[in-house]
């Protein structure tokens, strides 16, 4: 039985290589990697323009417009059955769609399924000519079924292109594109909704740009290095030595009765249900709150609604450098780094909530300081629960995103629901209140449960590798070769907390 620590991981493709002598050397300059980061990161960007464009419509579609159609009879409860019906298509997605990623390829599922739910978007409009919100549901759950490949996918693709000692930043980079894509569309929807295109513009232009982004996606994207023709072989070799991909590992069975009885992967499914729930709870309110609890005119709302995701964006660049500087220079281990930066990016935003519970509407500027404190510290969770898929698992890091995230939305589902149901009267505080510290508690115990069970391991479960070894004579010359394909009985790993 052979030991590893975590520190010597690898990624047993790159260990053999080292033992054979065939050294890699690190490639500090801009490489294809950082290409296929970029792609990601607008992909994601553009992906929030498709999810979010609703949330900001769904103020000016429901007032008056002279001129244009509104629909000022929808009431609360329709407004959060349209709000959350994009997530009733995306909780379906991630499982099949991790599966798909493995099996195809990342690049096609993302490129393809995004270009769809584009096309969708753009007839948003047409769909509710009639007041129809009923069809606008439907629409919204197949955007949701299409985007919910996204997540899944990019971990698949993440996993083969990022190395060990980049994953932090890069991924988080990626990631970030969320924030950005979010706070670029709050920015303009003000500006579009007083255009002559009113609010079917934002699902126009949202629908076109995400379209757009799939076909180059598509043109230029690639699974793996080894697929890229674009790559120098000194950077293909670095990435493909310390991330132990291999064509194998596409075949390998997914160990799904190991990881359901596996604690830290239950741990890691109550800190993303936690940030989801927050998140998701605050992207769709937040414009009502402003509009109806605030009394903050169109534009202002825009612009206030987006400036917590440019405060969430910019903060995901500075946290995510220190996160793996205290890692690097061993102040802290892995485990204790993704509890504690999942902590601030949690239990910070629990506490700003509290505050805006109780503050009284009319003090507009500390309401709008505390609402952009809490959504921009859930940053520091990209430093926690959302690499540590890669922590408990390299070699299966897209289907345990497919989960944890498929069952973390459906509280996305239920979000908007419950702020539904609690608030009948939207210019009333006291309703907020009741939908602020309900989020709150969520963030406290799910993030507790993060903190008590969580770690920053690779289970054993990541390596049920077989050695598949081969020879071949070259010029007399005998080259041996090994991939690594798991089975549970060659390795385990032991790995300081």
């Amino acid at each position: 039985m052979v030991q590893h620590k975590l520190g010597e991981t690898l990624p047993l493709l790159h260990k053999y290589n080292v033992e054979k002598g065939l050294h890699f050397t690190k490639t500090n300059n801009f490489g294809a990697r950082h290409v296929q980061a970029l792609l990601m990161f607008f992909g994601v960007c553009f992906s929030y323009f498709l999810r979010v464009n609703i949330s900001a419509a769904i103020v000016p579609m429901t007032q008056f417009n002279a001129g244009y159609a509104s629909y000022e009879y929808w009431d609360s409860r329709i407004k959060s059955l349209i709000l959350s019906s994009f997530f009733w298509g995306y909780v379906l997605a991630q499982v099949p769609a991790s599966m798909l990623a493995r099996r195809f390829g990342g690049k096609i599922i993302l490129g393809g399924a995004t270009a769809v739910s584009a096309v969708i978007t753009v007839f948003h409009p047409l769909a509710v000519v009639k007041g129809d919100w009923q069809l606008l549901c439907f629409l919204r759950v197949l955007v949701g079924l299409m985007q919910g490949v996204v997540y899944p996918c990019l971990h698949t693709l993440l996993a083969r292109w990022v190395p060990h000692s980049e994953r932090g930043f890069l991924c988080t980079f990626v990631y970030s594109g969320a924030q950005l894509g979010t706070a670029i569309l709050l920015v303009i929807s003000g500006s579009i909704f007083n255009s002559n295109m009113r609010w079917p513009g934002i699902f126009y232009i949202s629908g076109s740009i995400a379209l757009l982004w799939s076909l180059i996606f598509l043109l230029f994207g690639c699974d793996s290095p080894r697929n890229s023709n674009n790559i120098s072989k000194a950077e293909r070799n670095y990435i493909e030595a310390s991330t132990g991909a291999t064509e194998q590992s596409e075949d390998v069975d997914v160990p799904w009765r190991s990881i359901f009885t596996s604690v830290p992967f239950f741990a890691l499914i109550a800190a993303h249900c936690g940030f989801t729930w927050g998140f998701y709870t605050l992207l769709t309110e937040v414009p009502t709150y402003l509009n109806s609890a605030l009394n903050l005119d169109m534009k202002s709302n825009a612009l206030l609604s987006a400036l917590p995701y440019f405060v969430m964006w910019i903060l995901c660049l500075i946290l995510s450098p220190i996160a793996d500087l205290l890692i690097r220079r061993h102040i802290t281990s892995v485990t204790v780094s993704r509890k504690l930066f999942n902590s601030i990016g949690q239990w910070i935003p629990m506490m700003c909530l509290i505050a805006l519970s109780y503050i009284n509407q009319t003090a507009i500027t500390l309401s709008v300081v505390l609402l952009t404190v809490a959504i921009g510290f859930n940053a520091a969770s990209f430093c926690g629960y959302l690499v540590n898929h890669m922590d408990l698992s390299p070699n299966f890091a897209g289907p345990l995103m497919g989960i944890t995230n498929g069952i973390s939305n459906l509280l996305s589902i239920f979000a908007p629901l419950v702020a539904g149901v609690v608030i009948h009267n939207e210019e009333d505080p006291e309703e907020w209140r009741k939908v602020f510290l309900i989020t709150a508690t969520v963030y406290f115990l799910c993030n507790l449960l993060f903190v008590v069970f969580g770690k920053a391991s690779v289970q054993p479960w990541n390596y049920k590798l077989r050695n598949v070894a081969s020879t071949s004579t070259n010029n007399g010359s005998t080259l041996t070769s090994i991939s690594t394909i798991a089975y549970e009985n060659n390795l385990t790993s032991s790995t300081p907390g």
